[in-house]
Parts: C-alpha cells; sequence; structure tokens
C-alpha cells in the first residue's frame, strides 16, 4: 500500500473519530442551546456595548447610537482587568507576528504583480534567473501563503486565545522563538526557491530540510498555546477555541506528513501534494479566519452570536468533509476513481458548514447590518464572510466533473484561488488586525480615513481580479476543448483579461502599502495615544481599561 493511500486513510480513520466524538457531544446536550457559551466573549454586563478600537472615541459613539441599543452599564471590573492581564501577556508576541505579516505582504505583493505582468508581458525582466516567472511565481506564493497569512494567522490566536480563555499567555518566550524560527525558514525558503532550489510541489516548495524551521518554530508555539488551554479559567470553550487551536494542530501535522523526504514518489506524490494543498486552506486558513468572524463579529455588534449550536456544527462538518476534498484537482489523471470521487462527493458536502456559518452570522448581524457604515472592521469582517460564502460555493461546484472539465489548467482555478485566500481569509485577517493593534500597542490608529482607503483598494482589486480571471478562465478552457482551434488561440484570447488581472493585482498591492504605512506610523507613535492595555504603555494601566473599552 503506497503512502498517498496511507494517509487518506489515516484521515478517514481520524475522521471516524471525530464523527464519534460528535455522538458522543450529542449525547451530553450539544443541541441544546448554550447561551453563556455564547456570551462568553463579553465581559459581564458588557452585552449591547459596541466596540471597534479602529474608531476614535467620539466614533464609537456614532456605532452605538446607530446600533440602536442603549449602552450597557459598567461591565464587570474584574473580568475587564483579567482581559487587560490576558492582553498584556501577549502583545509583544503578537506584535512580532503582525510586524512580520506586514513584511512578507510587501514582498509577496509586489513578486505577486511582477509575476502577473510576466503573463502579458512575458519579455519583461528576465535577465536574472531569480526573475523569471516560474521563481517569481513561487516566492509570491511562498510569501503570502506562509509570510504573511501564516504569521497574522499566529498573531491572531495568540491575542484571542488569553482573551476568550480568560487567563495569560504561558510561555510567551517560546512563542517568541517559535516566531523566529519559522520566519529563519520562510526566508531561507524564498531565499533557495529564487536560487532555483525547491521540492516543486505546488504549495510545498519550501526544501524539506528548510521546513524543518517551520516545524519546530510551529510545535514551539503549540506548547505554550496548550498550556494556556489547560490553565485557562474560563467555565465554557467558545467556539473560536474550537477553530484555533484545531487548526494550529492541524497545519502542523500535515505539514510533517506532505514534506516527509523520500516518501512520496510519482503519482502518489501527486496525490498527498493536493491533499496538503487543498488543506491548507481548508483545515487552516479557514478555521482560524472563521474562528476569527465568530469573535470580532459579535463582539464588535455587542450582541452574542444567534446560535451556538450552529457554529459547533460548522466546525465538526468542516472537520469530517474537509480532509479529502483536494483529489478533485486529479480528475483525469493516474489516480484511482474511487478517490476521485471520494473527493467531489465531500467538496460537495461542504455545503453544510458554509451554509451553517452564513446563516448564524446572517441571524446575529439582523438588523444591524447598517453598522458597517461606521465600523471599518465590520466592513472586513462581512466582505470576508460573504466571500467566504461565494468561494466555498464556487469551489464545490469546480469540483463536478463537468466544470472541472472546462475549469481545469486555466486561469479561472486561479481567480478561485485568490477569491478564497485573498477575498476571504486575508480580509477578515486585515480585520482583525485592525481591531488588535490598538490594544496591542496602546495607541490609536493614526488616520483612519487611511482604514477606509484600504478597503476600498483591496475590495475593489480582488473583484477586478476574480472576475477577470473567471471569465477569460472560462473562455480559455472552451477554447482548448474545441479541436477546431488552435491551442495558440486559447492563449492570445485571455490576454485582455490577463491585463485587467494585473490592474486588480497593482490596486491590491497599492491597499497594501496603504496598511502596512499606516501599521509603521502607528507603532512609531504617530497621532494620539489611547488608553488601555499596551506593548509600550506605562506599567499601571488597569484602572484606564474601562475608560478605554473593553
Amino acid at each position: 500500500m503506497d503512502s498517498a493511500v496511507l494517509s487518506l486513510l489515516a484521515a478517514f480513520l481520524l475522521s471516524l473519530l471525530g464523527l464519534f466524538a460528535f455522538i458522543w457531544s450529542l449525547r451530553q446536550g450539544l443541541l441544546v442551546e448554550n447561551p453563556a457559551a455564547a456570551s462568553v466573549i463579553f465581559a459581564r454586563g458588557e452585552v449591547g456595548r459596541v466596540d471597534d478600537p479602529a474608531l476614535p472615541a467620539a466614533d464609537q459613539k456614532s456605532l452605538q447610537a446607530a446600533a440602536a441599543h442603549a449602552p450597557a452599564p459598567d461591565a464587570d471590573a474584574a473580568d475587564l482587568r483579567a482581559r487587560v492581564l490576558a492582553d498584556r501577556s501577549s502583545a509583544f508576541p503578537v506584535f512580532m507576528f503582525v510586524a512580520f505579516a506586514c513584511f512578507w505582504l510587501l514582498l509577496g505583493s509586489v513578486a505577486g504583480l511582477t509575476s502577473s505582468i510576466k503573463l502579458h508581458a512575458p519579455d519583461w525582466l528576465v535577465q536574472q534567473g531569480w526573475l523569471t516567472f516560474g521563481r517569481i511565481r513561487t516566492v509570491h506564493l511562498t510569501a503570502v501563503l506562509y509570510g504573511w497569512i501564516t504569521n497574522a494567522a499566529l498573531g491572531l490566536i495568540l491575542w484571542l486565545l488569553p482573551r476568550l480563555l480568560r487567563t495569560e499567555l504561558r510561555g510567551a518566550v517560546w512563542t517568541l522563538l517559535g516566531g523566529a524560527l519559522i520566519n529563519t525558514g520562510i526566508a531561507a525558503g524564498i531565499g533557495a526557491i529564487a536560487m532555483g532550489w525547491s521540492d516543486g510541489m505546488e504549495y510545498l516548495e519550501i526544501p524539506w530540510q528548510i521546513g524543518l524551521f517551520l516545524v519546530a518554530g510551529l510545535a514551539m508555539i503549540i506548547l505554550p498555546v496548550l498550556t494556556t488551554l489547560v490553565n485557562r479559567r474560563t467555565e465554557h470553550l467558545y467556539v473560536s477555541v474550537w477553530y484555533l487551536v484545531a487548526g494550529l494542530l492541524w497545519v502542523t501535522l500535515l505539514f510533517i506528513v506532505a514534506k516527509l523526504p523520500g516518501v512520496h514518489t510519482g503519482v502518489q506524490q501527486a496525490t498527498t501534494n493536493w491533499w496538503y494543498g487543498h488543506n491548507v486552506l481548508g483545515l487552516w486558513f479557514t478555521p482560524v479566519s472563521v474562528g476569527a468572524i465568530y469573535y470580532f463579529l459579535p463582539k464588535i455588534i455587542g450582541r452574542p452570536v444567534r446560535s451556538y449550536n450552529l457554529s459547533l456544527l460548522g466546525f465538526w462538518t468542516l472537520a469530517f468533509f474537509y480532509g479529502q476534498v483536494g483529489g478533485h484537482h486529479l480528475i483525469g489523471g493516474p489516480v484511482p476513481g474511487w478517490l476521485v470521487t471520494l473527493s467531489i462527493v465531500q467538496s460537495l458536502m461542504m455545503v453544510i458548514p458554509v451554509i451553517a456559518f452564513t446563516i448564524n452570522m446572517a441571524g446575529t448581524l439582523q438588523g444591524r447590518m447598517h453598522l458597517a457604515r461606521w465600523s471599518p472592521t465590520l466592513r472586513f469582517m462581512m466582505f470576508g464572510g460573504l466571500v467566504y460564502l461565494a468561494s466555498s460555493l464556487q469551489g464545490s461546484m469546480e469540483a463536478l466533473r463537468s466544470v472541472n472539465a472546462v475549469t481545469h489548467f486555466t486561469h479561472y482555478t486561479v481567480g478561485h484561488a485568490h477569491l478564497g485566500a485573498y477575498g476571504f481569509v486575508s480580509m477578515v485577517l486585515f480585520g482583525a488586525i485592525y481591531f488588535m493593534l490598538p490594544r496591542v500597542l496602546n495607541w490609536e490608529w493614526p488616520y483612519p480615513r487611511l482604514i477606509t482607503l484600504h478597503f476600498w483598494l483591496a475590495a475593489v482589486g480582488i473583484t477586478i481580479y476574480f472576475v477577470a480571471l473567471t471569465i477569460g478562465g472560462w473562455l480559455q478552457g472552451l477554447a482548448m476543448l474545441d479541436p477546431a482551434r488552435a491551442f495558440m488561440e486559447s492563449v492570445t484570447l485571455t490576454r485582455p483579461y490577463l491585463q485587467w488581472r494585473s490592474v486588480g493585482g497593482a490596486l491590491m498591492l497599492a491597499s497594501h502599502l496603504v496598511f502596512v504605512g499606516h501599521f509603521l506610523a502607528m507603532a512609531l507613535r504617530f497621532g494620539p495615544m489611547r488608553a488601555g492595555a499596551a506593548l509600550f504603555g506605562a506599567a499601571r494601566h488597569d484602572d484606564l481599561e474601562p475608560a478605554y473599552g473593553k
């Protein structure tokens, strides 16, 4: 039995174990609504009070007035103090991960726009080997997926978990060391890829020798996370904790299995490649982003999640169905038919957690969607949630053989990948950073209008990018399937759409320059000071937290 089948069998057995755990939890009353668990993100007496630290104090009052809800009385002082201590314990690691994420975001964006332009201007920048399309595109992929998204996701996890568990982060120094190892591995991996040293599998191009740095770094972060989880002071594990901790454990296991040297070869290598390639999105980026929305969206509008049971149903069905989804990328390849069929079925079953999430968020936002007009963080979260629905439904349809026959090997798939990784995941991470950093740095965002500018540049950019590649990719696929048309016709007809792709990419890069520039202005102390838990603030500020917010 080859390694790929063994890996898939192991994933299937883990899903079965998860199913039994789910059945057991049903017997323990999982389907009985739990208002206490849904409200654990709030301090006692805090429900009803809106919250968006990206807003100045005056705009916070406007947001509260727009909520048409009288502000709650002062929240419990003990709960607020516990939150201050939790924020303070994680402040420096969170700042470190966000700073690394910003650096890799800029590098990855420049490399991405360069590779995009090369698709319609192939003779541009060809004098150096590291600037050729094959290398610069892979540099972009590695910098964005591992540098930007993974760093931002780790910062989010380390900030949210102490808050949700109502305890300080244990072993923060280990997270700093883990972050140093991870980013050393990313830098070395990008350098190796630029020089032509690569493992040659999509999303897994970093050589396995360098990948050891990433594994060691993740292990050093997992240990403090689990220690903090064990020492929690909350009675209920909020659903975001499930998503965040599971995602961190899943990505570590996925990376270890996929990078085992000398184990996966030939067809088995392709199978393992797409088992990892899809799961790194569905079992790492997606859990972190969905877990973030389940925290920030209710927190901003001051209302607990509509149905706590639906949130748990979404988590467990994601865990059950996503493990085998990647095989639909191998339709028509020399792989067992049952494997591809299983992947198609599980891709369609992914509609369940997506619909559960959408219904839950729509119910939670009912009557308060207009608050996005005032809250910049809420805009990012709502945009990401809507794109999660769109990209997931598109992915399920794309797994069907009839649709895949047209879209496979076309730019359509690239557009879909960017819709999920950028329109969903990155937009949610942007919103989370805008919420977190005022609490981390004890400083307001200096220029609030730049947040709005960032949002619209990014939203319009990804829309142009996605629409251009979706239309161009579909026409490209139809042209390649028509035996009466020369192959070069399928290439030339996509050129205008690839040019629009570069336009969209340029807008996205502009949004990143605004975002990172604003982050630097904040870190360098431009603009007003804000009171609260901080990295660079005064030693005693517990008493300031109620005046600051939550």
